[in-house]
């Protein structure tokens, strides 16, 4: 079999091995693959795998030879699943990998804007601690967690994962999310959306981005916001109205946003949010942990396994 992936290097940039894929085929592997050499790279392969590389309807049909897609991530919009599934293509994706990762990133931002870490250990290093005249010293407000209201949009693994870190902090669990109340873990309250952006401390978004989700926070979501509240995004950054999110950061009506991912990436240099002193931006790395890309390779050579044995698995095309 020839195996081709598109995109490797975000997932291993060289701190690991590719031998358990190279062990199923022929492997080749290119760092990154720009859109015009998708189709050179691709020709005869019978399996593909990509993360952020798009296999559009146009790709996928001019690729005789293709019968499997492996998407190296758990979204899968950056390939026509309907368009492969015309074909006969299974495609696969990794669900799950980075659960903890993306929820310890979660309180990473919560713990940042709160206390301020990163503040405080730069005014350190800059002397501004060994000036003062008490043994303390402090320039912002600090804030506890417990007691306040954590409101999670969507409770998928990722939601799960981030309400048990909120409820070891004494904090309230407010989520958003379709699953009845009666099947939430004790301590975890079911909330309309809207009531959720108006009582909660923070907001903490975990939902797929899709027609109905896009920029779901929006003016309106955000003027319902308590004042000095705190807006955490690690799901996807369309999610949020980056234009609205900048004039409620700009005048003050939230505490402050944390954000792991943006509505393009890598964002532009003139980008507005990168700017502001209480926007806090990583770049899209929740997933990224050693151990997660660990899982993530370890199940995307279980997902090729699975098909060339005949019983694919996580197939997102519904096809056999």
């Amino acid at each position: 079999m020839k195996i081709v992936v598109l995109d490797g290097f975000t997932l291993n940039p060289g701190d690991f091995s590719w031998e358990s894929l190279n062990e199923l085929g022929e492997l080749t592997i290119h760092d990154r693959t720009a859109p015009s050499d998708v189709l050179r790279r691709a020709e005869g392969a019978e399996a593909l795998l990509t993360n952020k590389t798009v296999l559009s309807a146009e790709t996928i049909n001019s690729l005789p030879d293709l019968k499997y897609i492996g998407v190296l991530a758990t979204g899968y919009n950056v390939v026509d699943v309907q368009a492969a599934k015309k074909r006969g293509i299974v495609v696969t994706n990794i669900p799950a990998y980075s659960t903890q990762s993306v929820a310890q990133m979660v309180f990473a931002h919560i713990l940042n804007i709160t206390q301020h870490v990163a503040h405080y250990a730069s005014e350190v290093q800059n002397g501004v601690w060994s000036s003062q005249l008490d043994f303390c010293y402090w320039n912002t407000p600090l804030i506890e967690l417990a007691g306040k209201k954590m409101g999670i949009v969507g409770f998928g693994h990722t939601g799960q994962a981030t309400a048990a870190i909120a409820r070891s902090f004494g904090m309230e669990v407010c989520v958003y999310t379709s699953k009845p109340e009666n099947s939430l873990p004790e301590g975890v309250k079911k909330m309309e959306l809207n009531d959720l952006f108006h009582n909660c401390d923070i907001v903490s978004l975990h939902c797929p981005l899709n027609e109905e989700t896009k920029e779901m926070v929006n003016s309106f979501r955000l003027s319902l916001m308590k004042r000095n509240s705190i807006l955490i995004n690690t799901g996807r950054g369309g999610l949020v109205d980056e234009k609205a999110l900048e004039e409620a950061l700009v005048e003050g009506r939230l505490l402050g946003a944390g954000l792991d991912v943006l509505s393009a990436e890598p964002p532009s240099a003139g980008n507005p949010l990168l700017k502001l002193k209480n926007c806090f931006i990583t770049p899209h790395i929740a997933w990224a942990t050693r151990e997660a890309r660990v899982r993530l390779m370890k199940q995307a050579v279980e997902n090729l396994k699975a098909y060339m044995n005949g019983n694919p698995i996580n197939n997102v095309a519904g096809n056999e």
